[in-house]
């Protein structure tokens, strides 16, 4: 569960963004200036993120402060889960990253797997498994508000390599998972995808 410091630093962050937007007012513009700041330097300060890069995501980010969108693509083959080693910490994820624009959730994921398996597997689409809304997760502290989609997807063809941003790929049985980067995913919630693979008909998990 997300503290409530972060929760609160990321309502004032919106607060402004979405004041400077609509707002008329050289004297509103100024606080919501000041309030804009005032999140930056909470989230700098208890957050692993640089202030340059927050305030370089925020600067840009302009218009109504909704969230970010994580896409992460669950493939299993003989019971086991598809992960990639990524290179930025030298832990385990399944395949997947932001939502581009122009983009479908779909077409994300199968992009994701094959940059991410060195342009090696491609992959249909199956099904949306689980919207989760990352805050309400075991997730590090982080500067964004996120929603995760996992989207069930199959191998139609190709051979796994490893990608830029990853090193090695590789499947995974339920009982030994590698070490995690739980920037991107938590044990619980890649547990949670095996039991799919036993219910293929569950439903989508939401939050």
């Amino acid at each position: 569960m997300e503290a409530k410091w972060l929760e609160w630093a990321k309502q004032i962050q919106a607060i402004a963004q979405t004041g400077l937007t609509y707002t008329k007012d050289i004297y509103d513009r100024e606080r919501y200036e000041t309030l804009k700041q005032l999140g930056i330097d909470i989230l700098t300060n208890y957050t692993a993120v640089g202030s340059e890069k927050i305030e370089l995501t925020f600067a840009s980010d302009t218009g109504y402060a909704t969230p970010k969108t994580d896409i992460r693509a669950v493939i299993f083959k003989d019971s086991k889960i598809l992960l990639v080693r990524e290179n930025h910490d030298g832990r385990w994820a399944l395949p997947g990253g932001w939502a581009d624009i122009g983009l479908s959730p779909s077409e994300v994921a199968v992009k994701e797997v094959k940059e991410e398996s060195g342009s090696g597997y491609d992959v249909e689409a199956v099904r949306l498994l689980a919207v989760l809304d990352k805050k309400y997760h075991d997730h590090p502290p982080e500067p964004y508000h996120v929603y995760k989609y996992f989207i069930l997807c199959k191998i139609v063809g190709g051979e796994a390599l490893s990608g830029i941003e990853t090193t090695e790929v590789g499947f995974f049985e339920r009982d030994r998972l590698p070490k995690l980067s739980i920037e991107r995913n938590t044990a619980a919630q890649v547990q949670t995808m095996f039991t799919f693979l036993h219910q293929p008909n569950k439903e989508v998990l939401i939050d």
